[in-house]
């Protein structure tokens, strides 16, 4: 009986935790941080998507009018007024449920930005920590880019 309980208050500091656990409602990881022209976590979800190979989550958010836009149309022909910003984060293994993944530090941050409909749109582009604009001399990519942020459909939800 004797060896029960002391295996028992053995077990019990063993398993102490000294290291203060990290808010339930809190992931300070994942803030953006840096000079962004507009703070997209502010708006509305247009769609998300998770990158295996490359351990990240993207999320792509509008302003009211490019969510409206992408909830009603099919096409690409986004309004003038209308912003898209897709956020991608580095994936962490969630500290308060076993087996999930939730995001962690930002790697990118990247605009889209419709001034009118016969001009083409605006991207800029935002990386580091804390996100500094970057530039790219492509001129191509930039628009594949372009292209490919536009081209997302809304995602259903109920």
């Amino acid at each position: 009986m004797k060896h029960l309980l002391l295996a028992a208050a053995l077990f019990a500091l063993i398993g102490c935790n000294t290291t203060k656990p990290e808010p339930a409602s809190i992931n300070q990881q994942a803030t953006l941080a840096g000079q962004l022209p507009y703070n997209p976590l502010a708006w509305r979800v247009v769609t998300s998507w998770t990158n295996q190979n490359s351990h990240t989550m993207s999320t792509l958010y509008g302003n009211d009018l490019a969510v409206e836009y992408a909830r009603t149309n099919a096409g690409h022909e986004y309004p003038a007024g209308a912003v898209l910003a897709l956020v991608t984060w580095q994936q962490r293994d969630d500290p308060h449920w076993f087996g999930a993944r939730i995001p962690g530090a930002p790697q990118t941050v990247e605009f889209v930005t419709i001034s009118s409909p016969g001009q083409s749109p605006a991207y800029e582009r935002y990386q580091g920590s804390p996100l500094i604009r970057t530039t790219t001399s492509d001129p191509t990519a930039t628009a594949q880019r372009v292209e490919y942020l536009l081209s997302q459909r809304a995602a259903v939800m109920p």
